[in-house]
């Protein structure tokens, strides 16, 4: 069995991506409700801050504060996968390694993480994250995306109403 090396500070900020094994596929835009309905149940019961979220039709972003003494972020994405597959009831093609170890094959078996050590590091994230569906061209502003925690920072006026 692989052990990753992931550095783990109990109450850091995170930051993540989060892919789906095939790139081209829509499957989250696709399912908003489930992902949302797994990522809620599986955060309240281990919860952590979600400074910002983006949901992208191949792969997903956020930034996540843990827990003060608490670093077990594995767990958590482990289980939103877990539960947003059971939810589509999807299957995608498989590789033998996958079909033997129970995998549907939708998600990549890793994800991408990052410690946030500064505020500056923090705000170029959370930029990252708001402007991520203009990146991909998916929409004109970033707030224009439908899928995205900017929403919620306008509203709590972290943002101008025009978003960034």
């Amino acid at each position: 069995m692989s052990r990753y090396r992931r550095l783990h500070v109990p109450g850091g900020t995170y930051f993540f991506t989060v892919n789906l094994a095939n790139r081209q596929d829509d499957l989250l835009v696709a399912n908003i409700a489930a992902l949302r309905a797994a990522y809620a149940l599986v955060l309240g019961t281990m919860p952590v801050e979600t400074r910002a979220i983006v949901v992208l039709p191949d792969h997903l972003h956020a930034i996540w504060t843990m827990p003060q003494g608490d670093s077990d972020f594995p767990a958590r994405w482990k289980r939103i996968k877990r539960e947003f597959t059971i939810r589509t009831g999807q299957q995608r093609n498989r590789s033998t390694s996958k079909w033997i170890k129970g995998e549907a094959g939708i998600w990549q078996r890793r994800y991408w993480e990052r410690l946030i050590r500064d505020e500056a590091e923090l705000e170029a994230a959370l930029r990252y994250v708001w402007t991520n569906p203009v990146k991909h061209r998916l929409v004109r502003r970033a707030v224009d995306w439908p899928h995205s925690s900017v929403h919620r920072d306008i509203r709590a006026g972290h943002l101008p109403p025009w978003g960034v």
